[in-house]
């Protein structure tokens, strides 16, 4: 699937959605925010509503020729939104359908073990994840370091909320890495 996009169920986490958006686009990278229910609006587990850009329901038939790494799909967490992303079956199929065309997939807090716990693939990659949600990781075969963000080939994890920019800026490292400093200087963060 051509493009990055952010999933969203309502109770998702606020600052993990919002976040790795605001830094992808001030890259100048188009992202786009998908609900996975029909209708226009998403709530966050903080009770803001958004708007989306477009809803899973209308991405059934997605093609996936000419897919790349630098293609992403984006699952942040937040309860009870990553337990719905996780549950949705459509989704599951779209995000497997993705990565096996060779596309880069991308979870913080809960969403690495509710969500990318199911992706064949995910045996072997090193990844991060909010307390308590390393089980299902672990269980799948996958390789658990309590780190803020993690690159593992195509698999990027990041820890939580408090962690949501360095997520973030994995994901620009791997779309758009020539961007990282520039966005970085501009929001003053050259530390991070």
């Amino acid at each position: 699937m051509k493009g990055i996009y952010i999933f969203l169920a309502d109770g998702f986490e606020d600052i993990e959605a919002l976040a790795t958006n605001d830094i992808l686009r001030r890259a100048a990278l188009r992202c786009e925010l998908i609900g996975v229910q029909e209708e226009p609006f998403v709530s966050s587990s903080h009770k803001v509503t958004i708007s989306v850009d477009d809803c899973l329901p209308f991405l059934a038939d997605t093609d996936h020729s000419g897919t790349t790494e630098k293609d992403v799909l984006i699952f942040p967490g937040g309860m009870p939104g990553s337990k719905k992303l996780g549950e949705n079956k459509a989704l599951i199929k779209l995000m497997q359908d993705h990565y096996d065309a060779g596309g880069t997939v991308a979870a913080i807090c809960a969403a690495p073990g509710l969500v990318l716990s199911q992706l064949k693939g995910i045996k072997g990659a090193t990844v991060t994840c909010y307390d308590g949600f390393e089980h299902k990781l672990t269980e799948a075969g996958a390789v658990f370091e309590p780190r803020a963000a993690i690159t593992s080939g195509r698999i990027i994890t990041g820890r939580s909320p408090g962690h949501a920019l360095s997520f973030a800026f994995e994901i620009l490292k791997k779309v758009c890495p020539e961007k990282l400093e520039e966005v970085k200087e501009n929001l003053f963060l050259k530390t991070l």
